[in-house]
């Protein structure tokens, strides 16, 4: 039995759709891609490993990613890790990404732009959380300041007024500094800057001033 926790619902469904793989086959056969070969496993059918001469790497490749992709997009490191994993020669393993960035399999900007937009909505993550999520996939610097940059900054700010809100209205029971700590502290943790999460919880909460003047340092990292 794997030992695999399955994701939460929150986190599946803020995340960006998964591409059209059928479409994506009919693609890849057009370029050359090919069916990758099979083997008979227990009455079924799956794909050789990399060094059984009856799945070639390349085939092997092509079966691996396409599994992969099936739940969710991934970005062009992540399955290049994969399949290093899994054993795949280095020069199959560039041929099969270079076919799949070339059907639109594996687009890192399109992803970065779906993972920003889906991924603020749901979790209200900010510009910097959201940019050291995407490196973390392996996407390019220049790929990830052109995708956050798509982030509109009344809509980010939108955003942190709507978390301080909610985290406000859940601390009402605490003490005034408690809650203006924890209203900074969970902005930071989103990634927004400090003088935002200072302004919006001065604004939001009356009569804070005093309270977290001096503050900043405490809990926002």
């Amino acid at each position: 039995m794997s030992s695999r926790q399955p994701r939460s619902t929150s986190e599946m469904d803020d995340r960006p759709p998964p591409p059209d793989l059928a479409a994506a086959r009919t693609r890849l056969r057009r370029v050359g891609g090919g069916e990758a070969s099979r083997r008979r496993v227990g009455g079924g059918e799956a794909p050789g490993h990399p060094e059984d001469p009856l799945g070639d790497p390349e085939s092997v490749a092509r079966a691996i990613c396409l599994r992969l992709l099936t739940g969710q997009p991934r970005t062009r490191a992540e399955l290049s890790a994969a399949l290093r994993r899994q054993g795949v020669p280095a020069e199959a393993t560039e041929r099969v990404l270079g076919r799949f960035v070339d059907v639109g399999l594996i687009d890192d900007r399109s992803f970065a732009d779906a993972w920003v937009g889906s991924r603020h909505a749901g979790r209200g993550l900010a510009r910097r959380a959201l940019s050291a999520e995407l490196r973390r996939r392996g996407v390019d610097d220049r790929t990830v300041a052109e995708a956050v940059e798509t982030l509109d900054p009344a809509t980010e700010e939108a955003t942190a007024r709507a978390l301080v809100r909610r985290r406000l209205a859940g601390t009402a029971h605490l003490d005034p500094p408690v809650r203006a700590r924890r209203a900074v502290a969970l902005l930071a943790r989103k990634g927004y800057p400090a003088g935002l999460a200072l302004r919006l919880v001065r604004e939001e909460l009356d009569g804070v001033d005093d309270l977290i003047d001096g503050e900043a340092d405490v809990e926002t990292e």
